[in-house]
Parts: C-alpha cells; structure tokens; sequence
C-alpha cells in the first residue's frame, strides 16, 4: 500500500513538472535576426543566375532550338542563383528570444 502511494505521488510530481515546463517556454517569442537584407540579396542572385544560365542555355542547345534553351537556361539559373544567394546571405542570421 505504501509503495503505491509513493509511485502513484512521484507519478504525479512528474506530470506537473513536465506540463508547467512548456508554458515557461512559449512565453518568449523566437526571431530570425539577420544583419543583412536577405530578400534583396536573394532578388540579386535571381537575377543574376537568370542572366548566366539563360546565356549558357543558348550556347549549349542545338542549332534549331536556341531560344528553347536560353529560356530553359534562364529558369535553371534563376532557382539555383536564388537558392546559393539566398544560402549565403542568411550565414549572417541568428535566432533571438523576446
């Protein structure tokens, strides 16, 4: 009888515990702060993988199919110049609580 009095009060001492832990927590608000303007970056790198992977796009597609692949280049080049811009520019960000 007395074990199950100390199981069942231990039991209920660590439920408290662990429902009183997360309300402590969602009382702070998590930020991403960041020193530089990540979006205008990311535009920047848009544009410029848009204009080099269109360029590519024409010089490696054959010889009837040249604006074909100057517009396949360019969207190529747009997501991935948007992706690595994007990348490097959040190296400068950090996650803040208030």
């Amino acid at each position: 009888m007395r074990t199950r009095l100390i199981a069942a009060a231990t039991l209920a001492c660590t439920t408290f515990a662990f429902a009183a832990a997360p309300v402590a927590a969602d009382a702070r608000e998590r930020m991403l702060v960041c020193k530089t303007n990540v979006k205008k970056k990311a535009n920047n790198g848009t544009l410029a993988g848009a204009v080099a992977g269109g360029v590519l796009g024409n010089v490696v597609a054959g010889n009837g199919a040249k604006t074909e692949g100057a517009i396949l280049g360019a969207g190529v080049g747009a997501v991935a110049g948007h992706q690595i811009a994007k990348k490097k520019a959040k190296k400068d960000c950090r996650y803040v609580y208030r």
